[in-house]
């Protein structure tokens, strides 16, 4: 384990910044760096996932879910168990996390430091192995578990919701007018549209996308298109306009592109969150490259498509999250020949 220590007090308030996409549309393009969740941990700081750790935590809390002496375990593909991990070891509890064996390497070793014990599926099982092993686990002894459970609890969606649509809401000083967010759990989109919703009275459009096919290798996202796959609660596709479908490829070029066009110039910040710009300006790059993450790439892919597709008019604004940073993924193919 490193001597890194959890600051929870950095989480919620993330940087927005403009990223030039290339799109034929005069429409000003914006993202979330969510890895200043916790920016400075190791392994690739933290995440979007950082923020419904802390909500469910403290959610559990209050109510009186979570007490002295339970282990906290999960299913996830990374993200949601790194963060977990760090927030409940904190706070004094033992953790397990259960994870496809095929994860990416930044994300096992983030679990690891945590001190949290792993337990490895096989990802040709498919991810649905993932989340019946976690309820092997618990059914074997239920009274010493506690699951925070990011597939069905409210406070997923619910911590979006208060925090990451009012930071964007207020950041594009209310002119937002397309969210796009990719769908795992759902929680992003479901909670950030509906919160968008709310403070826009209807007038955000809300875009979630879905890797287009069963196999992909976009991190976090999940396959929903046909009904044969798990469904969690925490998605309501009501609350979107519209859902796009973006191949691994695609996600994977324009993560690259980005890098690329930003390999001289720098990032443009338009809102430093709770963050002074020498710290953005630290932790924004790795060996002073742009690199994000999988689902980052895909955010950028479809909202490359939407405009591919007339759907976004001159002096709009769009806004979509990058997730995590890219040194997470630094033994995939997406990075591998570059950190």
């Amino acid at each position: 384990m490193s001597d890194y220590v959890v600051d929870e007090s950095t989480i919620f308030e993330t940087p927005l910044v403009e990223l030039d996409l290339d799109i034929e549309a005069d429409a000003d393009v914006y993202a979330k760096v969510e890895w200043f969740n916790l920016y400075d941990a190791p392994h690739g700081g933290g995440s979007v996932k950082s923020r419904i750790a802390k909500g469910m935590l403290d959610g559990a809390e209050e109510r009186g879910d979570l007490e002295p002496g339970v282990t906290v375990i999960e299913p996830t593909s990374g993200n949601t168990g790194s963060e977990i991990a760090r927030l409940a070891a904190v706070r004094g509890y033992d953790v397990e996390i259960v994870m496809p064996d095929n994860a990416a390497g930044g994300k096992v070793e983030a679990v690891r430091d945590a001190g949290a014990e792993i337990h490895f599926v096989d990802a040709n099982r498919g991810y649905d192995a993932v989340i019946e092993r976690c309820e092997a686990i618990i059914a074997a002894d239920p009274d010493a578990y506690f699951r925070p459970n990011q597939y069905e609890n409210p406070d997923n969606p619910g911590t979006h919701e208060r925090t990451t649509a009012r930071e964007i809401y207020e950041a594009t000083d209310g002119e937002v007018t397309h969210f796009v967010a990719g769908v795992g759990t759902g929680g992003t989109i479901t909670g950030t549209g509906r919160g968008l919703t709310d403070l826009t009275d209807g007038a955000a459009e809300i875009v979630g996308f879905e890797p287009d096919e069963p196999l992909h290798a976009i991190d976090g996202l999940k396959y929903l298109k046909t009904g044969d796959h798990y469904h969690p609660d925490t998605y309501d596709e009501s609350v979107l306009d519209r859902t796009a479908y973006v191949t691994t490829a695609d996600a994977y070029d324009q993560a690259r592109a980005l890098r690329e066009r930003y390999l001289d110039d720098a990032v443009p910040i338009a809102d430093p969150g709770q963050h002074d710009e020498e710290t953005i300006r630290e932790h924004l790059r790795v060996d002073d490259q742009f690199v994000v993450g999988t689902s980052a790439g895909g955010g950028a892919a479809a909202v490359v498509g939407l405009d591919e597709a007339g759907e976004l008019d001159d002096g709009d604004t769009v806004v979509f999250m990058l997730c995590d940073r890219g040194d997470k993924y630094a033994d995939i193919p997406l990075w591998e020949e570059y950190l």
